[in-house]
């Protein structure tokens, strides 16, 4: 897609000083035919290293402070199974796609092949190791947007940079052992992807655009959403031009025509350009079917269920997490104001002064994305990462666009992004390191989170065993119906049952839900002793709603 007007690739100064950019690639912001200087290269190399040191700091400072969250636990499993066993197998019914897996798998099967292991070694998996994935994802989804300088600019592509690395809901998800920090870096994959295919015509990116399809869809189901928007972006940006005649800030002419006749000649004719998209799709089909059927240990199921989900999960959308339809507006007002206020800004530019069809394409891409997850009952915080990562897009085109009006100067562009930064580090602080289990309404993406008395939990437990002879071999008796994500945190115990209701027991320690208190001192008696917490009441949080109580044998009991 074309953006800004190229009419003028001659350098001109201003003042007698002032250079402003040259840039002869078709489709990309040349802001001296606008008579308005160029941020220079200095300023753009030392803005986007701060940045990504900014993003890289919030993301992966002390990630093991927050207990992992039910379903962090339950993709911790998958990995150990995976890890330990060499075994994964896609359940469409339960779970996401196996990307996070596999790419999760790396540092332990090479810290494995490099030292070896027992036979109930973790081989180096730690609450650190398992969420290093995410936030490395983080913060390559912030170079990907660095990508976008030509087509943004540069003033806009430093400040989506910015905003993206300091949103609340973008630090606390990449701190997060779930896919979705790898599902939106797959999705803008596709478009840089797609976009340096029609700026470079080099097939290869061509190439790329549809690995990145088939990691996004080997993600997360919800992939299908996410592409049927990008396409209606990519239509609606397309239709908006040629109904106004604009093409990324020149009007069309017969050198248009031209210019679409050379795209084929470019790449060799119909026939190569077929070619070239059939090799597109069997790269497609090749990573789609690599991962869902576990690299052919599962096949053909794998690959069979990896479409059966659509109906499973059509269902699921229709029942689970059900919230009214203006619930991701809400959550995005109340922590990511800034973002919100920005983009709609950025988007009333793109509407009623079209000048960049790439910014006109973000803004239908992150509206679109609202509208549409919007209508789907099933809702849930996490999914906000999928509208932030392209508000910032049209957010920092909003700042460019002032930039330019402003004629190059920098004070309220400048002032705008301390005022959005403030406000954004202020929350992103406050969540991600301090009430990050507080499960108050203002604190949207602290969704049914585990409380950080299950840690505690946890270490009484070590203690327990530390003290007693038996270490990882101590035996666990979990009856509470509740328990996850303990089975991550128990991971190196060896003899743990997850009964989920009451059991017998012999065993040193015992766990239940605090509604099985009487259930517990019936069947055990007076062999057991209860734990205290600090907590009121001497129970251990697992979540809103959900106490958990310790209990162990009494010292001279018999087994």
């Amino acid at each position: 897609m074309a953006t800004s007007s190229t009419k003028s690739n001659v350098n001109k100064s201003r003042s007698g000083s002032t250079s402003f950019s040259s840039n002869k690639v078709p489709g990309r912001v040349d802001l001296s035919a606008q008579g308005v200087p160029d941020v220079s290269e200095q300023t753009w190399r030392i803005g986007s290293i701060a940045i990504l040191c900014l993003s890289a700091i919030l993301r992966l400072y002390n990630l093991n402070l927050v207990p992992l969250h039910h379903d962090e636990g339950v993709n911790g499993n998958f990995l150990l199974t995976l890890v330990r066993d060499g075994r994964y197998h896609y359940d469409p019914a339960n779970y996401h796609g196996p990307t996070l897996y596999y790419l999760s798998a790396i540092i332990p099967w090479i810290t494995k092949l490099l030292f070896g292991t027992t036979a109930r070694d973790t081989y180096g998996l730690t609450t650190f190791t398992i969420r290093l994935v995410p936030a490395a994802f983080g913060i390559a989804t912030i170079v990907l947007v660095f990508s976008l300088r030509g087509r943004l600019g540069t003033v806009a592509t430093l400040s989506a940079g910015f905003l993206l690395a300091i949103s609340p809901g973008a630090v606390y998800l990449s701190r997060y052992f779930i896919h979705e920090t790898l599902f939106v870096f797959f999705t803008l994959g596709i478009v840089v992807a797609a976009l340096k295919f029609h700026e470079s015509r080099n097939p290869t990116y061509l190439l790329l655009a549809s690995a990145s399809a088939a990691m996004l869809f080997a993600t997360k189901e919800t992939a299908m959403i996410s592409g049927g928007v990008l396409l209606i972006a990519l239509a609606s940006t397309l239709v908006y031009q040629r109904v106004l005649g604009f093409s990324g800030g020149r009007r069309r002419s017969a050198k248009d025509s031209v210019e679409r006749g050379s795209f084929l000649a470019e790449l060799g004719g119909g026939t190569s350009l077929s070619l070239w998209i059939a090799l597109a799709v069997l790269v497609f089909v090749a990573i789609y079917v690599f991962f869902y059927s576990s690299f052919f240990t599962n096949y053909p199921k794998g690959v069979y269920d990896s479409l059966k989900t659509f109906e499973v999960w059509t269902k699921t959308g229709q029942q689970a997490h059900v919230h009214p339809p203006e619930t991701y507006l809400t959550w995005l007002i109340k922590q990511e104001s800034a973002l919100l206020f920005l983009g709609a800004i950025g988007a009333v530019f793109v509407i009623f002064k079209p000048k960049n069809s790439f910014a006109l394409f973000s803004a239908l891409w992150a509206f679109g994305l609202i509208a549409a997850y919007s209508l789907v009952p099933y809702k849930t915080p996490w999914l906000d990462l999928n509208f932030i990562l392209p508000l910032a897009l049209i957010s920092g085109y909003a700042v460019q666009r002032l930039y330019e009006l402003e004629k190059g100067q920098l004070r309220l562009p400048v002032a705008i992004l301390v005022v959005a930064g403030l406000i954004g580090l202020y929350q992103t602080i406050d969540l991600n390191f301090f009430n990050y289990d507080n499960d108050d309404v203002y604190y949207v993406y602290v969704y049914a989170h585990t409380k950080r008395g299950t840690k505690d939990l946890v270490d009484e437990i070590e203690k327990f065993a530390s003290q007693g002879n038996e270490g990882g071999k101590t035996g666990i008796t979990i009856v509470s119906p509740d328990y996850w994500p303990l089975p991550w945190y128990l991971r190196n115990y060896s003899r743990v049952g997850y009964y989920g209701r009451m059991s017998p027991s012999t065993e040193p320690l015992i766990i239940a839900s605090e509604t099985q208190r009487a259930e517990v001192e019936s069947t055990f008696g007076d062999r057991y002793q209860q734990i205290i917490s600090k907590e009121p009441g001497g129970v251990f949080s697992l979540r809103p709603g959900v106490n958990l109580l310790l209990y162990a044998r009494r010292s001279g009991v018999p087994q």
